[in-house]
């Protein structure tokens, strides 16, 4: 039994300023001041005001007392509900300002007073209310992500992945900037930058999780002294950061709003590293010639394959009428990036996401890994249930692994593309597990009691995606990055 020297609030449910609030309730009911209670029930009134205020745990022998002198009972002041409307504002709002989201804000705390209306109390809440909302909606977690990049991705498939008016500013760009024909060199990247006002520095002390930096105040451009491995040249990384500029960006108000603003920036650098105008010529006359290869494409614009494969789904449908696909696979098999407006069937999960799903092992992204000669490209005709595709495949190493970059058409279109004449076909009947995914019976019969495989899990996919204005930057590294920088 609980003595009386023990405090009254030993079950962890039960709130101090809910208490507090219930005890105020009755003594009011009863008609007391703070005083005429204090003295009824043996303590100063201004213990007691403590004690309604939520700031003192009152001792189970006061409660009783007060209980007493206010005509209740202890069971009835310890219960979790406000005792009326205003007071559930009141709790409602305290929890709110202790909030992180509030504090971050660094915004004092709104003192509640008797002269605060409901109505006013009312409102403030409805400002938390929506503080918190965009703060879940910033802090999206990896279905939330998953879900956006997947809309992402259909609205860019419906719209061939064609941004028209990037396009044209891009074009406007290069050309007051002497651009005409030809690689772009860094040089002009730097007159572009100047007419915009920016200078571009190269520094060695950028934070990790950042690709650029962009200092307003001065003018300048801050990028790292040597291309990032697996593309991002630094070239590309320039025209992106000046990308946010042109474009009228402002920090991201959700995780969907930050990938179509990494997906504009990326487009725009594409379209200044292989303008519209000089691809598509390229691209007819290769047509024309039945000789489309994306490795002649890289190399007419010196930039990188993936970089190239990746251009051609922006210009191919729309200029030329051709519909294809474009994969980027890890050595194990996941998807890394995808565009599909072919047809090609390609495993997704429930909520339509491809990315990180375990592509087919008889298509050619992933047969290209199996060739002790990776130096040139893999073709290869695969059918599938829905039709036979042909493709060819560029395999690759960066620092999280080897890829492979696949660029492919229907059967009907392959008769423009080099490597048309390869031999090479693989039957693919995917979805059905039975295709790749389940072990020969002899094999399963031998080892289906005598292994147990212990799986690898990657615990970034338990976490929320970063929160906050740019998702996944250290804003603290960025401002310290600067300071260094500018004194």
């Amino acid at each position: 039994m609980t003595s009386a020297n023990t405090s009254a609030v030993t079950d962890p449910k039960i709130e101090l300023k809910t208490l507090g609030h219930r005890i105020r309730h009755h003594r009011i009911e009863q008609g007391f001041t703070l005083d005429e209670l204090g003295a009824t029930v043996g303590v100063a009134g201004s213990q007691l005001s403590l004690i309604e205020n939520g700031k003192r745990e009152p001792k189970l022998t006061l409660l009783q007392a007060i209980a007493a002198s206010t005509g209740t009972t202890v069971n009835d002041l310890i219960s979790s509900e406000p005792p009326n409307r205003r007071a559930a504002l009141e709790i409602e709002l305290e929890r709110a300002q202790q909030s992180y989201s509030f504090m971050q804000l660094g915004i004092p705390p709104l003192k509640v007073t008797k002269g605060l209306s409901d109505e006013a109390l009312e409102t403030v809440l409805g400002m938390h209310h929506e503080l918190q909302r965009r703060d879940r909606e910033a802090n999206a977690t990896p279905e939330e992500a998953r879900r956006a990049n997947t809309e992402l991705r259909i609205r860019m498939r419906d719209r061939n992945n064609y941004l028209p008016d990037i396009e044209k500013l891009a074009e406007d760009q290069l050309r007051a900037s002497g651009h005409t024909r030809g690689a772009l060199t860094h040089r002009t990247v730097s007159l572009m930058a100047e007419r915009l006002g920016f200078e571009l520095i190269y520094a060695d002390d950028l934070p990790n999780s950042t690709r650029s930096i962009t200092d307003l105040a001065n003018g300048r451009i801050y990028l790292p002294p040597a291309s990032i491995p697996g593309g991002h040249g630094l070239r590309s990384m320039a025209l992106q950061a000046m990308a946010h500029r042109l474009l009228g960006h402002t920090p991201p108000t959700s995780y969907a709003d930050f990938l179509q603003q990494r997906l504009e920036i990326n487009y725009y650098a594409a379209c200044c590293l292989i303008p519209e105008t000089a691809g598509v010529e390229f691209l007819q006359q290769a047509k024309k010639d039945r000789n489309l290869a994306v490795e002649d494409f890289r190399d007419a614009f010196g930039v990188t394959h993936e970089a190239a494969g990746m251009r051609m789904t922006n210009l191919l449908t729309e200029h030329l009428g051709m519909r294809m696909h474009f994969m980027r696979v890890g050595a194990e098999g996941q998807i890394e990036r995808v565009y599909v407006n072919d047809g090609l069937p390609v495993p997704e999960d429930v909520t339509g996401a491809v990315e990180g799903q375990i592509l087919c092992r008889r298509f050619s992204a992933r047969r290209a890994f199996d060739r002790k000669n990776r130096t040139t490209e893999y073709y290869q005709y695969t059918d599938t249930p829905v039709g036979t595709y042909w493709s060819a495949t560029q395999t690759g190493s960066a620092d999280r692994g080897d890829f492979s970059i696949t660029v492919g058409v229907p059967f009907d279109d392959a008769r423009y593309w080099r490597g048309r004449e390869t031999s090479e076909r693989e039957n693919s009947t995917c979805p059905d597990e039975n295709c790749c995914r389940r072990p020969d019976p002899e094999v399963t019969s031998r080892w289906v009691n005598d292994a147990w495989p212990s799986a690898r899990v990657h615990t970034h996919i338990f976490s929320p995606l970063p929160r906050g204005r740019f998702p996944g930057v250290a804003e603290s590294d960025v401002y310290g990055f600067l300071e260094r920088h500018n004194g």
